[in-house]
């Protein structure tokens, strides 16, 4: 007789689940029964949701309202060349329904905000955040402490990552390591300051790792731990994590009960399609077409790079190239009489090197909004994009 919850095609799938002792009929059961919100359906969405749905995760939920970009596939596995400009959560939903037909997928095609995160979470015993963004971030631990469910936390950047469990059973929330967000632009995103392709790879499994043991109740979990990876090195390192009693979410008295405006609370602009990855605006910007406009009218003008200088080698407008950085030193190589335009990749480390200029008496400066993207976008589509 086959194990009850468990179909011939299903005991066949988990047979090397079902010899390790800490599985067993009742643990690939249980499993089954389980369900999961993964919130990004990305670089890190990608492992968790192939993984988890080949053990044998009986519903997962993916959250993302993004499409697929050629850009992606160089670490979103879940993804191929022919899903580029398809909806992620579609295209992922169709590479966990081949492989695993027995898992449920929904998909929402939405930002996770505010106003819907409670109501999307809610039918999950357990979320998984695998975001880009400080607000969606802070937003799902709020919530998984709100409705009292684990948070299994990754994130990534350039050649490293981190990995924790949060909000399980009494140990600490994320705001308990990360009380506040730091200034906008402070951290690049990963589109500006890159990521090892396989690099998600490694924290989505650790994640995925995690959830299954959370799920089945064994193991040690990283909850009051934040393992942290170095690629570069090949080394992982630990820190503890602490509860705060005094943290707004949940300490012992929390001043936070309810789902805040996260825009707001980390200092970035109202979300749009594509929120958490649009750079600072700043108030002396120009559009591309400005751009043009002035280079086909052969206007003077001083255009002034400050990407690093690989960067300039990918692709360049033939520009003055003096990095953010060197600014500080090298800014009387700048005219003070003639208009300076400033870019970057996509914006933000533009508008921080026009606010230093102007804070120096530069008057006549002015910012690309969107950087070389959207000069590719809007003006050149030829014009090679990284």
């Amino acid at each position: 007789m086959q194990p009850v919850g468990l179909s011939p095609q299903e005991y066949a799938r988990y047979a090397r689940h079902l010899s390790l002792p800490e599985v067993g009929v009742d643990g690939q059961t249980r499993l089954k029964s389980s369900s999961v919100l993964l919130v990004g359906a990305g670089g890190l969405g990608s492992p968790l949701g192939m993984y988890l749905a080949a053990a044998g995760v009986g519903r997962l939920g993916l959250v993302d309202f993004d499409q697929v970009d050629a850009s992606n596939l160089q670490r979103q596995v879940i993804h191929g060349s022919k899903d580029v400009g398809r909806s992620k959560t579609v295209s992922a939903a169709e590479t966990l329904a081949d492989i695993n037909p027995h898992v449920q997928v929904d998909c929402y095609e939405t930002a996770f905000t505010s106003s819907n995160a409670l109501q999307i979470a809610d039918p999950y015993q357990l979320i998984i955040d695998g975001t880009d963004n400080f607000p969606t971030r802070y937003l799902v631990n709020d919530v998984c402490v709100i409705q009292g469910k684990p948070n299994c936390y990754g994130s990534i950047f350039r050649f490293e990552g981190q990995a924790s469990v949060f909000s399980f059973d009494g140990g600490p929330c994320y705001r308990c390591l990360y009380p506040q967000p730091p200034p906008p632009g402070a951290v690049p995103s990963c589109a500006e300051g890159g990521v090892l392709g396989v690099l998600p790879g490694v924290i989505g499994m650790i994640q995925a790792i995690e959830a299954i043991k959370v799920l089945l109740g064994i193991g040690d979990n990283l909850s009051g731990r934040l393992l942290l990876f170095d690629a570069l090195d090949m080394r992982f390192r630990e820190m503890r994590v602490k509860r705060d009693p005094a943290c707004p979410v949940c300490g012992d008295a929390p001043s936070i009960t309810q789902l805040i405006d996260y825009q707001q609370f980390c200092g970035t602009p109202a979300a749009a399609r594509g929120a958490g990855k649009s750079e600072p605006q700043s108030p002396w910007d120009l559009q591309p077409q400005d751009l043009k406009q002035r280079i086909d009218a052969a206007a003077t003008f001083t255009l002034l790079d400050v990407r690093q200088p690989h960067e300039f080698e990918i692709c360049n407008l033939q520009g003055t190239l003096i990095p953010l950085h060197e600014l500080p030193q090298r800014h009387g190589e700048l005219p003070r009489d003639v208009e300076i335009i400033v870019h970057c990749k996509m914006g933000g480390r533009s508008a921080k090197a026009v606010q230093w200029l102007r804070d120096q008496g530069y008057e006549n400066v002015f910012n690309l909004r969107g950087g070389i993207n959207a000069w590719s976008k809007e003006i050149d589509q030829e014009f090679p994009t990284y």
